[in-house]
């Protein structure tokens, strides 16, 4: 994994739209929500129609994917297309079913960032076949089954929540440590 956005300038550099503003405070976790996997439902449905076939992977990630965790109300994706820097071949399709393009991180797996905004969404985008496809799922699957696991997340989610962030980034870098952690052990776990 490449280093994340820490300035500023380094989160303007990436962002293709809306504006890089503070956020100043901390981050609210909302218990979990049964409805949470049927908003994403809902989404891979919009998504499928808009692209059929060329979405080669498509799965419910992030925290909201987790039973019983707690987590930011924002329902991650991660869509998997057969070339993420090939803007033209799913961008288009994906703006018209209401997502826009937000980052564009080509120094992290062609990573693409497209937002949907009822509900919130955030699509990530990657080459299908990327290792950090396989990576979020290893973290949504070990966390799933392991309830040891989904408590550490949670314990250090919570601790860090509390804390005054300049933005939501330095909240989710700060995770890092942790997150890195239940991977290594996830992917080692698969042998």
């Amino acid at each position: 994994m490449t280093k994340k956005p820490e300035t500023d300038e380094e989160m303007a550099a990436v962002r293709v739209s809306g504006t890089v503003t503070a956020h100043n405070g901390t981050i609210h976790l909302a218990d979990y929500d049964p409805t949470w996997p049927l908003m994403y439902e809902a989404e891979a449905v919009k998504i499928r129609m808009a692209l059929g076939d060329s979405a080669l992977v498509l799965e419910h990630v992030g925290s909201t994917s987790i039973p019983g965790l707690c987590a930011k109300p924002l329902i991650d994706i991660v869509l998997g297309v057969a070339d993420s820097a090939d803007e033209d071949a799913y961008v288009p399709a994906l703006t018209a079913k209401g997502y826009r393009l937000h980052l564009r991180e080509p120094d992290w797996e062609q990573h693409r960032v497209m937002k949907g905004v009822f509900p919130p969404v955030n699509l990530h985008v990657f080459t299908a076949g990327s290792v950090e496809i396989t990576r979020m799922l290893a973290f949504r699957d070990r966390c799933r089954r392991d309830p040891d696991e989904r408590r550490l997340y949670e314990e250090a989610k919570r601790e860090l929540a509390a804390r005054t962030w300049r933005h939501v980034q330095h909240y989710a870098n700060a995770k890092g440590d942790v997150v890195e952690a239940i991977i290594a052990r996830a992917l080692a776990g698969r042998g």
